[in-house]
């Protein structure tokens, strides 16, 4: 038994070793971007906006004060502006019971943004990007389906600023971004 346990061991490792999988880079920035500012579809707080600021922070940007904090900064300095234009929020009901009440959701998140550079040229040009995630909600029984909710949109938002810094990322890299005038 022990003689069939090394050798299948040694060749899990092999194909492991083989397999090409190797961690995410950070994300890769123009070098002449300057100071970014992030900007929300609200005047309000969001934790988008604040998810994608520390993103791009850890990937080495400066980020720029937003507008209306540091007047001075705001109106010296050019900056480039990741934008979200519009978040969207939607519960669609996917399973019904006998009774006709909804079971099943699917929990819906649009977000539209644009990156542009300091002088207005698009860095990644206007896009949608829509997450979904299923979870169940017992008519007869709620405890605990606000909770769900909750940590499922939490989860959302950090999906949600991690595939934009991916769009950014994969426009940078493939050379899209640097072709810009």
């Amino acid at each position: 038994m022990i003689r069939f346990r090394l050798p299948v061991l040694v060749l899990a490792l092999v194909f492991l070793a083989g397999c090409g999988f190797h961690l995410r880079n950070r994300i890769a920035l123009p070098s002449d971007l300057g100071p970014v500012r992030v900007v929300g579809a609200s005047t309000s707080y969001s934790a988008l906006v604040t998810s994608l600021s520390r993103g791009l922070q850890a990937a080495g940007a400066t980020l720029a004060a937003p507008p209306g904090e540091d007047a001075a900064t705001a109106a010296d300095a050019q900056v480039a502006t990741l934008r979200i234009m519009s978040e969207r929020w939607g519960d669609l009901p996917i399973a019904i019971d006998q009774f006709g009440r909804s079971q099943e959701y699917t929990l819906r998140y649009a977000v539209v943004f644009a990156f542009k550079r300091a002088d207005g040229t698009d860095l990644v040009p206007q896009q949608v990007v829509e997450l979904s995630r299923d979870y169940v909600s017992q008519p007869d029984n709620a405890t605990g389906t606000t909770t769900e909710r909750e940590v499922l949109a939490d989860e959302l938002r950090r999906e949600m600023a991690a595939s934009i810094l991916r769009r950014i990322d994969g426009v940078v890299r493939s050379g899209q971004a640097n072709a810009a005038p």
